[in-house]
């Protein structure tokens, strides 16, 4: 096995092959993604009888995460489409922020639906709004893209519930209220600088394909039965919502009680979005003029590219978090003599790079630095929020969310780099930032 910075090296020439064959060969993503993970492992040195069970494996985990969800998530959003309820809930938004703010209403509708809803399946769940406003408002749909996703990750590396930071707090012997409410003052300047003051910008600098635009202005020409309510059309869209969010306040209040045990299946990601459908067809059926077979079919190929270049994504994940460029990079890092808020920044912000995975770098980073927090003489809140902040940008082809706002988003590979890695990243910068100005003002802030 190969071992130091010479995993590094091959991190980065993976990467580097896998942006050459799809933007310069024009290989398929998935064909593309399969390859460079068999040829990573064999660069790193794994057993050659085992890379095709690391590979499957990798690919066949990830499927178990969201497989379902995006089955479910296309099928839910192509009835919500063809009812009406996207257009209505799209109005709403325009009413209440005004167009030109529209796009920092869908970045903090992201930040409060995230807080008890995966990230995966509530970017699944909202992706179907982008359209819809891009061309109610004439903002370019990737400004949408950017604002909500970045207003997802945002609160899913720093708000408790989400167990990353859950695990960050416990480790760093944090008060969990304390946590929960600066947890929130970071996030929302961090979302409204990285999704959509960004979002704006980016929008304004980047083309939209012709096959989005084509789509943007298909909305246009969308026909239903009748109108629909804009109360159902919110009923609707917030049922899997209300479900997920059951299942952890429950959890969370009366753990072994009843209705704890029955939203534990109801409130399941999965469950939740499958009850959400079958709602959907019973409830939108009044208002939807296309035909159901015609949506099945549209719904369950559009799943399927993204199903297999989502799960290839999971691959290349795997072979790199196998590889130990993890264990090789803490290492190195522990010997850096600089701020311990910067350094815990930095660590999960490699970390979070590396392994392509937000939850694996705040568990691990906390785990090492959290001990410490007495020997350091620190704030635990502000040193695990530091680390909650290198866990949102720097996204890469080796995380499968990567992949979900690529394909959900309707975005190239550079216009996701641009929009969600750097997006992403902006929004970190900005947390860290505002940890900073807490940690100067801390002399009269309460509990830190």
């Amino acid at each position: 096995m190969v071992t130091g910075n010479a995993l590094i090296a091959i991190f980065i020439g993976a990467l580097l092959l896998l942006f050459f064959l799809i933007l310069k060969v024009k290989l398929e993503p998935f064909v593309a993604l399969v390859g460079v993970a068999i040829l990573t492992a064999l660069a790193v040195g794994f057993p050659i009888a085992e890379v095709s069970s690391i590979v499957a494996g990798g690919f066949g985990n990830t499927l178990v995460s969201v497989g379902i969800l995006i089955g479910l998530g296309v099928i839910f959003g192509e009835l919500l489409a063809a009812s009406g309820a996207v257009e209505k809930i799209a109005q709403a938004i325009l009413k209440l922020f005004g167009v030109k703010k529209s796009a920092a209403g869908i970045a903090l509708t992201g930040t409060a639906v995230s807080i008890p809803v995966f990230f995966d399946a509530a970017f699944v769940i909202l992706s179907g709004l982008i359209k819809s406003l891009a061309n109610k408002t004439k903002i370019p749909a990737i400004t949408f893209v950017t604002a909500l996703a970045v207003g997802l990750i945002v609160s899913h590396s720093t708000i408790i519930p989400t167990p990353g930071p859950m695990i960050v707090a416990e480790n760093t012997g944090s008060d969990v209220g304390l946590f929960i409410i600066y947890g929130l003052i970071i996030a929302i300047p961090a979302t409204l600088v990285g999704g959509y003051l960004y979002g704006m910008f980016i929008g304004r600098r980047i083309k939209p394909t012709e096959s989005v635009e084509m789509e943007i202005a298909a909305t246009d020409s969308q026909t239903y039965k009748k109108e629909i309510s804009t109360g159902l059309s919110f009923f609707m869209l917030g049922l899997p919502i209300l479900l997920i969010i059951g299942n952890t306040v429950t959890g969370m209040v009366a753990p072994d009680s009843t209705i704890a045990t029955i939203f534990k299946l109801i409130g399941d990601k999965n469950v939740a979005l499958f009850i959400s459908v079958i709602a959907a067809i019973i409830l939108l059926k009044p208002y939807i003029a296309k035909d159901y077979t015609t949506l099945y079919n549209n719904a369950i190929n559009s799943a399927g590219v993204i199903l297999l270049i989502t799960g290839a994504g999971g691959a290349f994940g795997a072979v790199i978090n196998q590889s130990g460029i993890g264990d090789h990079l803490i290492t190195v890092m522990q010997g850096w003599n600089i701020h311990i808020f910067l350094l815990a920044f930095i660590f999960t912000q490699i970390l979070r790079a590396s392994l392509g995975s937000a939850t694996v770098a705040l568990v691990t980073t906390s785990s090492i630095l959290g001990p410490q927090v007495a020997e350091l003489g620190v704030s635990p809140v502000l040193l695990g929020l530091a680390i909650c902040s290198g866990a949102i940008g720097l996204s890469l082809p080796n995380d499968s969310g990567f992949w979900v706002v690529n394909k959900f988003g309707k975005l190239t590979i550079p216009q996701t780099m641009k929009a969600w890695t750097i997006g992403g990243f902006i929004a970190g910068i900005t947390a860290l930032v505002v940890v900073y100005v807490l940690f100067l003002l801390s002399p009269i802030l309460p509990g830190i």
